[in-house]
C-alpha cells in the first residue's frame, strides 16, 4: 500500500525517523534536485550533520573514481565557501579531476594516515572542527562500532561526515548486508555511455542504488553523471540498466 493510499504511513515514518534521531527536530537536508532521490530520502534530501557511506561495484571498488565523482557533485554544493578535510590512505586522490563535477582543489585539505585507526581519528577530530563543510574518509571497511562514534560526532557538530568505500582485495559475500550506524549507503557504477549528439565521448552515465537509509525507501536509478554545478539528471533507462563489470 502506498503513502498517498495511507498517509498513516508516511507519519510512522516520519516519527520512527525522530526516534533515531534521538527525539531533535527536523534534520537539515541537501536535495538532489531529482524528484525520485529526493522522495526517497526522509526530509526530501541527503540529511546533514550525518554520516553517510558510498561505494562502488567491485572491483570497480578499489579505485572509488565513481564513488568519489558521486562525492564530489554533493560537496560542490554543501557549504562551497568552506574547506573539506579528505582523509586518505593512498595519496593518490588527483584533486583536478574532481573539477568537472563541481568541487574546486582548493576546497580540498587532504590528510594522509598510516593505518585505518589513524584515518578514523582524524575524520573524529576533524568532524569537530565547525569550520568545515564536510569530512570524508577512504575506508576499507568500516565497523559497526566506528560508524556509530562518526555518527555521534557528525551529530554533535553537524558536519556531515561521508566514508568512501575502497576495499583493497575483494569484498566478501554479504558484505553490503553488514550493518553501520550511516544515515544512508549507496552504490555507484558507471553504465556505457549514451552519444549526445556531438563528436567525441558521450555522455557519462550512472547506476545510483540507494541500498538503505533510514527513514526512506531504497531504490536504484540510472542518472546523467554530476555536471560542473554538482547536480545530477535523472536519464532515461537504457535497455540493459546494469552497470559494468570486469571481464572475469
Amino acid at each position: 500500500m502506498s503513502e498517498t493510499k495511507n498517509p498513516d504511513l508516511g507519519a510512522l515514518r516520519q516519527k520512527l525517523a525522530l526516534i533515531e534521531r534521538g527525539g531533535r527536530g527536523e534534520t537539515p537536508v541537501l536535495p538532489f534536485g531529482v524528484p525520485v532521490l529526493d522522495g526517497a530520502l526522509p526530509g526530501g534530501g541527503l540529511a546533514l550533520g550525518a554520516l553517510h557511506e558510498i561505494g562502488g561495484f567491485a572491483p570497480a571498488e578499489e579505485d572509488g573514481a565513481e564513488g568519489a565523482a558521486f562525492l564530489a557533485g554533493i560537496l560542490a554544493r554543501l557549504e562551497p565557501s568552506r574547506p573539506v578535510l579528505w582523509c586518505h590512505l593512498r595519496g593518490d586522490l588527483h584533486a583536478p579531476g574532481l573539477v568537472p563535477f563541481g568541487l574546486a582543489p582548493e576546497r580540498l585539505m587532504l590528510a594522509q594516515a598510516g593505518t585505518e585507526a589513524e584515518l578514523l581519528w582524524a575524520m573524529e577530530e576533524g568532524l569537530q572542527c565547525r569550520a568545515l563543510a564536510a569530512v570524508v574518509g577512504e575506508l576499507d571497511g568500516l565497523s559497526l562500532t566506528a560508524s556509530r562514534r562518526l555518527q555521534l560526532a557528525a551529530e554533535s557538530s553537524g558536519i556531515t561526515a561521508f566514508a568512501l568505500r575502497r576495499r583493497r582485495h575483494a569484498a566478501p559475500v554479504g558484505a553490503d548486508e553488514q550493518p553501520t550506524a550511516a544515515a544512508t549507503r549507496w552504490r555507484i557504477a558507471a553504465l556505457p555511455s549514451r552519444l549526445s549528439g556531438e563528436p567525441g565521448l558521450g555522455l557519462p552515465l550512472w547506476h545510483i542504488e540507494l541500498l538503505r537509509v533510514r527513514g526512506g525507501r531504497p531504490g536504484r536509478w540510472p542518472v546523467e553523471s554530476c555536471d560542473a554545478t554538482g547536480h545530477v539528471r535523472l536519464a532515461a533507462a537504457p535497455a540493459a540498466d546494469q552497470p559494468r563489470r570486469a571481464a572475469g
